[in-house]
Formats: C-alpha cells, structure tokens, sequence
C-alpha cells in the first residue's frame, strides 16, 4: 500500500471505476471535498466514519486507511491514554533509532 492517503484512495477509486461524483454520492460527500482528500488538500483529516465508509466502498483495510490519515482508531486511544508519558518517548526512539522501529513493528507482526 503506498503511504499518502489521497494517493491509495484515488488509485482505489480508479480501479473499482468509479469518478469522484459517483463515489463522493455514495459516500454522501460533496466531490470537491472527495477532490481535496484525493490531492491532500483538505485543511484536516477526515473523520474516522468517514474514512470507514471510503474503504468499506473502496475494498481498502479500514484500520489501515485510518492509520493512513493521521487518525487514531477510536478502540486505540484508551491505550494511548493509558500510557500516553511513554509515548513521546517511544515515538522519539523509534525516529531516532530506525533498527529498534523496525525491531518493534516485526514483533508486532509476529504476534498478529
């Protein structure tokens, strides 16, 4: 999956054929609003329901497309809050120290 968010859901879109008028009406968007996430234009991130009917209509990981977005899934922030004096420093290892992120996402991996 690529990394830029506005990237996989146009390429999503495109793919399933749909422009942005038919997937904007399904989504119950307006489609310059849909045209601004597609570009990485909008002045925010758009609202995890949201996001979750994008990949619901585009076939995509929902968590994955919210991770994507800058989000947090809702069922995620009781752990971050619970440990929310760690994270800036687990966040700071992991920029600083590459080997350890890639350490901690396999561990991760491995336990899925």
């Amino acid at each position: 999956m690529n990394n830029n968010f506005g990237i996989v859901i146009r390429q999503a879109r495109k793919e399933k054929g749909f422009s942005q008028r038919e997937l904007a009406k399904r989504l119950q968007l307006d489609f310059t609003y849909l045209s601004k996430l597609e570009n990485n234009r909008a002045e925010y991130a758009p609202k995890e329901d949201v996001i979750r009917a994008i990949a619901r209509n585009l076939d995509l990981d929902e968590e994955e497309l919210i991770f994507l977005a800058g989000r947090l899934p809702h069922q995620e922030e009781s752990t971050l809050k619970e440990h929310y004096k760690q994270m800036p420093t687990l966040f700071r290892r992991m920029r600083e120290n590459p080997d350890f992120a890639k350490r901690i996402f396999q561990e991760a991996e491995r336990q899925e």
